[in-house]
């Protein structure tokens, strides 16, 4: 099966409940549709601690995890607190790893190879894979479309997309905030978060496989034209158009489009210029052999 055949079936089977749930409007069912959404609730709770393989001392962590901002404003109750706990314990969970697993590592790239693992894409790949999302609750109608967006463009790149694709940051946050609501469940400790996070996170990216992905396109763009002495600028048309366009050597070779997001059109001209440089290139050679053949005659 090709890919876009593949992104056609998940568009189809992604028809989920994404937390966008309506109020019941009726005052004799109120009391009923109140009774049935807490024992929904109930019911999702275990599931997620079933896909976690933890269960929660204190399910109101859990609830909390699940709930973004936007679904209950005026009560202030979401993952939001416990997001900035998980960032931290993550992150130091991957510190300590990679510490003693690459004793001869300098902090540089203990640091790329921490953040491949910890990035907004990465962990949004892991709601996904675990169907985390399934369970948020929300109130934000663009967040389905993103999420579903992002389930099919995934597919074109088994572990990162480089910046190609947009990650929902919401998929990353209830991973960190789930982190961090078993951090603080287990009072504080960290060898029970990786314990049960350590399988979920998987495909842990390490050291050998980061050498194996791909360069970031900005950065490999401007490392290959400094390489061969050319001339590369980016302009800006993403509030006229959504687009940016690269040029080198004054001649227009990429442009990238994205209409949510002015940094994955750029990256994504970066990707196109790269792909087209080449013709540049040839033809760069081309002209100074030319030019040296006319000189020999």
């Amino acid at each position: 099966m090709g890919a876009q055949e593949q992104k056609a079936l998940v568009q189809e089977a992604f028809v989920l409940d994404l937390g966008d749930h309506e109020k019941e409007t009726d005052p004799s069912k109120q009391s009923s549709s109140s009774s049935s959404t807490a024992e929904a609730l109930v019911v999702s709770l275990d599931e997620v601690e079933e896909i976690l393989g933890y269960k929660f001392n204190n399910k109101r962590l859990l609830e909390e995890v699940l709930t973004d901002s936007s679904y209950q404003p005026e009560k202030r109750f979401s993952y939001e607190r416990l997001e900035y706990v998980g960032d931290s314990v993550l992150n130091l969970l991957f510190t300590k790893e990679q510490f003693s697993m690459y004793p001869d590592l300098n902090p540089g790239a203990l640091t790329r190879l921490r953040s491949a693992n910890v990035n907004t894409e990465k962990l949004a790949r892991v709601a996904i894979k675990l169907g985390l999302h399934r369970y948020l609750r929300h109130k934000k109608p663009i967040l389905g479309e993103q999420i579903r967006e992002f389930s099919a463009a995934i597919l074109d790149y088994p572990l990162h997309s480089n910046g190609l694709i947009e990650a929902p940051k919401a998929l990353a946050d209830i991973v960190e905030s789930t982190a961090g609501a078993v951090f603080i469940d287990s009072n504080s400790s960290i060898d029970t978060v990786w314990k049960v996070f350590r399988p979920l996170l998987e495909p842990i990216i390490d050291m050998e496989t980061l050498e194996t992905l791909e360069m970031h396109p900005v950065i490999e763009l401007y490392e290959v034209c400094q390489k061969m002495n050319l001339k590369v600028k980016f302009v800006d048309l993403w509030k006229e158009n959504t687009s940016v366009n690269v040029f080198v050597q004054d001649k227009l070779v990429g442009i990238g489009t994205y209409g949510r997001k002015k940094e994955i059109a750029h990256n994504r001209a970066a990707k196109d210029a790269l792909n087209n440089i080449g013709k540049i290139l040839m033809k760069k050679d081309d002209s100074a052999a030319a030019h040296q053949n006319n000189h020999v005659n």
